[in-house]
């Protein structure tokens, strides 16, 4: 084994430990800062996205991760399947025209800046492609990224 991670729920957000506290804790149980924690795994998505309301702006855990070295793994992109349906293709041609609502919920996570990795759940392999070809894209800018969820904040 290379490394190890830590996944929360909601650790991060609501700001019951933060990832220099994780940190600090992976070196006392090694001895040392030759530690081998590598990774976080967060949900970031559409509903829960003060991660992608604070890393444009250079705060939370997304960007602290990145500066420690640490991969970031969002998690729950489509918030369980549920994103999808709540989503309609206005919102997802606001994030990228073309795209699905799925595509454009996955994009929104990818571009998220500190994300290294989306984990996705796919029930078939169309839906797998599908979220493969939304990663593919190019990434949204901080300034699409923060008209989205302004967007999302005034419903």
């Amino acid at each position: 084994m290379a490394g190890y991670g830590i996944a929360t729920w909601a650790g991060l957000e609501e700001e019951a430990f933060t990832v220099e506290e994780l940190l600090d804790l992976a070196a006392e149980a090694a001895g040392g800062t030759e530690h081998h924690m590598v990774a976080v795994q967060m949900p970031v998505s559409l509903v829960m996205m003060t991660p992608i309301v604070q890393a444009p702006r250079g705060r939370g855990p997304l960007p602290a991760a990145a500066g420690a070295g640490l991969r970031m793994m969002a998690s729950a992109p489509l918030h369980g399947g549920e994103l999808p349906g709540m989503v309609d293709q206005e919102l997802a041609d606001l994030i990228r025209p073309g795209l699905t609502p799925a595509q454009a919920c996955v994009l929104a996570v990818a571009s998220c800046p500190g994300v290294t990795d989306v984990l996705i759940a796919a029930s078939s392999a169309p839906h797998w492609r599908e979220a493969a070809d939304a990663v593919a894209q190019p990434p949204l800018t901080a300034a699409q990224l923060r008209e989205i969820t302004g967007v999302l904040a005034s419903l």
